[in-house]
């Protein structure tokens, strides 16, 4: 391509990853924050009820006297059964939206929620953490899809507001679980229904929303379908954030799942107290991803992908090795960090293939869960055969493939 072509592609459009120039910002409607908070609010219930047995571990370990391979089991169920569905969902609901599966698929968590309030079994614990991901399953995709619709241009803004409820939800579980589970046994958890009914009526407001926006959105999708990448540059840079993806939640499953015994084994830490630290962490990885999204919008997406992954190395390695104070401070580094990342990956595959949100949305979604679950399954087997210290020691390496987003693509080119 001569260089006169190349800077008419160029000009015609901005490289994917980058932020968008002062001029064509001003240009762009107003995000809609009410939307915005709604779907946050929403992703915050969705994720406090994961979070929510994850933090119920060592309660459930005693009470059914679980081995860790089994609580692997438990995080891989919730995760593959949301992994597997979540691009189908966003595969169908490309082809045709669906206005109202919000409030289905959180009616779904419901079930699993009260489920889990009363299983009597480590069976029925499984089914019910199966109802939890198949309500991830479809809120994921589709609150992505009307996160973007609602950006008003600022896409990473967006995915960061929509992400920072789900962290945050994350985050508080453990304290909840704290406060309430702990001193009142496995049947509390049932209260936490009425947060999920307070989603479901949030959700049935997005949807009517939803239901009058999602034509003229399909209009403008069909209008940018085309990705100013040549098919095999957009499959090579997919496999390039598949394998960030990866490295982060494989990593984040080893650190959150098992964290609560970590501490509480190598310090000697209470449940709560342990389900304490468990929720600086989270928290500190809300914050993170508030940050990720808009600064992907000012400097590009590249540039905070690169360094979100691969910027934890150092404190990775360093974690298994540090004394309380440090185990603290160095959580709280890799939370704020590596949790800036998702959001700008998500909008980074979402410009690859424009025009296929939900689709993108739940491949992205549906793997994070996939590899959240399988590490924890798999850590879960090595630390009944080893020790939580040697599967810490073991995952601190795992941020260090972040080096593979140098080959992410830095310009647009055609074929």
């Amino acid at each position: 391509m001569s260089t006169s072509a190349a800077s008419t592609v160029d000009a015609s459009r901005p490289p994917i990853g980058a932020a968008s120039s002062p001029a064509a910002a001003a240009h762009k409607a107003k995000p809609a924050f009410g939307i915005l908070g709604a779907l946050s609010t929403s992703h915050m219930v969705n994720d406090m009820m994961q979070s929510l047995i994850l933090a119920m571990y060592p309660i459930l370990k005693g009470e059914f006297s679980l081995s860790f391979t089994q609580i692997g089991l438990i995080t891989l169920t919730y995760q593959l059964t949301a992994s597997l569905l979540q691009p189908l969902v966003g595969v169908f609901t490309d082809r045709r939206p669906q206005p109202y599966s919000l409030p289905v698929g959180m009616f779904s968590t419901l079930i699993g929620l009260m489920l889990l309030a009363v299983a009597p079994s480590f069976g029925v614990l499984l089914l019910a953490a199966a109802f939890i991901g198949i309500g991830s399953s479809i809120f994921h995709p589709e609150s992505s899809r009307i996160a973007r619709l609602a950006s008003g241009g600022q896409h990473g803004f967006a995915q960061s507001v929509f992400q920072v409820g789900g962290n945050l939800g994350t985050a508080i579980g453990p304290l909840l679980a704290a406060a309430v589970i702990v001193p009142f046994g496995q049947r509390s958890v049932a209260w936490f229904g009425l947060a999920v009914l307070l989603g479901i009526g949030l959700l049935v407001q997005v949807s009517r929303w939803y239901s009058t926006h999602h034509v003229a959105a399909g209009s403008s999708r069909k209008a940018a379908g085309a990705s100013p990448y040549p098919r095999k540059v957009v499959i090579g840079a997919i496999a390039v954030l598949l394998v960030l993806i990866f490295s982060k939640y494989f990593y984040v499953a080893g650190l959150s799942s098992f964290y609560t015994f970590y501490v509480m084994e190598r310090f000697g830490l209470s449940v709560q107290s342990a389900q304490l630290h468990l929720f600086i962490f989270l928290f500190a990885s809300a914050v993170g991803t508030v940050l990720g999204g808009p600064i992907g919008d000012r400097i590009g997406r590249k540039p905070v992908i690169w360094v979100s992954i691969l910027g934890v190395a150092p404190f990775a390695l360093l974690l298994p090795h540090a004394n309380l104070f440090w185990t603290t401070t160095l959580t709280v580094v890799i939370g704020l960090v590596l949790s800036s990342a998702f959001s700008a990956i998500l909008v980074y595959a979402q410009e690859l293939m424009p025009g296929k949100v939900g689709m993108v949305s739940g491949l992205f979604f549906g793997f994070a869960f996939g590899m959240g679950g399988l590490g924890a399954a798999v850590l879960g087997i090595v630390a009944d055969r080893t020790s939580i210290a040697f599967v810490y020691e073991a995952i601190a390496y795992l941020p260090l493939l972040g080096v593979v987003a140098a080959f992410l693509p830095r310009a647009v080119r055609r074929t």
